[in-house]
């Protein structure tokens, strides 16, 4: 059976689940999404951009274990302009929670990215100038991104996941979604090293987020 994967562009306020939570929306006020899919990994409430949902559960497992260390990158905007020191720590690693992070890649924009309004707006201080950063991961510890730029001294303000290995949000405003083509799916699978010829990893719950790695 050939798998499912979709690819959401979750907007600001929205849970990486099914079930609501108080007054979140989750993915059930979008979509309507396939029965069998869930997410694999998850972008916390206050993050945006690109979340997989899939019924392949090898697929899930080699996106969300850390151990495969897959790529993620993310638009980061945060207060003040970093100077090198601080974009040099960010690359080596700063210590987070008593545990150092691992090295990362972090590109100084020259230009703001071409990205839509937040549909709530961000809080901005006068007289403070923002900044955005281009940050690839290969580990996704809980709000990783907001912690390094915070022990760096440049707390977050705003966070768009744009890409998960090759796949990005080219073409899929937020809200919306897209469902991948074989020849996409195929190429994930290369991309991941998936072996098929092993055993399926077990199920996760429909209303989980289905793993502990890929967090904003």
């Amino acid at each position: 059976m050939e798998s499912r994967i979709i690819l959401f562009h979750k907007p600001y306020g929205v849970l990486s689940q099914f079930s609501r939570e108080g007054t979140w929306e989750s993915l059930a006020d979008y979509g309507p999404f396939p029965k069998a899919v869930y997410p694999a990994g998850r972008l916390d409430a206050d993050s945006e951009g690109l979340l997989l949902l899939t019924d392949d559960n090898r697929i899930k497992h080699r996106l969300t274990d850390p151990q495969h260390q897959h790529p993620r990158t993310y638009l980061v905007q945060v207060e003040r302009l970093p100077d090198p020191k601080a974009l040099e720590l960010l690359r080596k690693g700063v210590r987070v929670e008593g545990k150092k992070t691992k090295p990362a890649d972090v590109e100084l924009l020259r230009e703001d990215p071409p990205v839509l309004p937040r549909r709530v707006p961000i809080r901005r201080r006068k007289n403070i100038p923002t900044a955005w950063l281009r940050v690839t991961l290969k580990e996704g510890r809980n709000r990783q991104v907001r912690k390094m730029t915070a022990a760096a001294g440049h707390p977050t303000l705003r966070l768009i996941r744009v890409a998960v290995g090759a796949l990005t949000l080219d073409g899929v405003l937020p809200g919306k979604s897209r469902e991948l083509n074989r020849e996409e799916i195929q190429r994930l699978r290369r991309e991941l090293r998936i072996d098929y010829s092993s055993p399926s990893a077990g199920s996760s719950p429909r209303g989980a987020s289905g793993g502990r790695g890929a967090r904003g």
